[in-house]
């Protein structure tokens, strides 16, 4: 896992492949329904960006505002650290009902 503000321009948005690759995470995702798929693996929360994900020649990669302000950086390339990600989105969201 990456903690840091994500920089503009670093890494591209991932392309179909990658989302295609993300089937069973996006999937989860959208079974919480206070986020909102405006496009491909672009999620909102209420008005505002809320996650969207990043390939990058090390691997793939979320931007997500768990404090609802700045993005973080989360390599999400394995099971695990999916697994992981989706534990720190369903806190970020307990309050967000």
């Amino acid at each position: 896992m990456v903690s840091r503000p994500a920089r503009k321009g670093i890494m591209k948005h991932a392309g179909a492949d990658t989302l295609e690759r993300l089937a069973d995470l996006l999937e989860n995702l959208r079974q919480r329904t206070v986020l909102k798929e405006k496009s491909p693996g672009t999620f909102y929360l209420k008005s505002r960006a809320f996650l969207h994900f990043h390939d990058d020649p090390t691997g793939i990669f979320a931007d997500v505002k768990l404090d609802r302000r700045d993005y973080s950086r989360h390599r999400i390339s394995t099971v695990k650290e999916r697994a992981e990600l989706l534990k720190k989105i369903d806190l970020s969201l307990e309050d967000a009902q």
